[in-house]
């Protein structure tokens, strides 16, 4: 891993989903919200002004969400851990990412619950 790593980021990205354990959740989509921050080495890019040297958060966002669309899913678990190892498959320039997903129509009391994992390149 490169010593000087940089985050590039996606905040409150909104991808509606089929997601939940419980009967009624399965019967509609639901906002889900992601934060997605990803470790990577920007000096090639900033030194070229050349966008294919770096991680593009508008591809990155666009693939999260047609995949989100596409799957259905009972746990954030389960959506956070494949979500991220895709992305890391996909970006090779991803040292590390740090996936929020956020689930704010789960718990009436609550503004939001979710998840929060970081995963690294092996």
């Amino acid at each position: 891993m490169p010593t000087e790593l940089d985050t590039i980021f996606v905040h409150n990205l909104r991808v509606d989903a089929v997601i939940g354990v419980y009967d009624w959740e399965k019967e509609f989509k639901q906002p889900l919200f992601f934060d997605i921050e990803m470790l990577t080495d920007i000096q090639a890019s900033a030194a070229t002004d050349d966008i294919h040297l770096t991680v593009s958060y508008k591809e990155v966002s666009d693939d999260v969400i047609e995949w989100v669309e596409a799957h259905q899913f009972e746990l954030l678990e389960t959506l956070a851990e494949q979500l991220s190892q895709l992305l890391l498959a996909k970006y090779l320039g991803i040292e590390q990412i740090t996936l929020t997903v956020k689930k704010p129509q789960a718990v009436r009391q609550a503004e939001t619950v979710g998840l929060k994992i970081t995963r690294r390149r092996v």
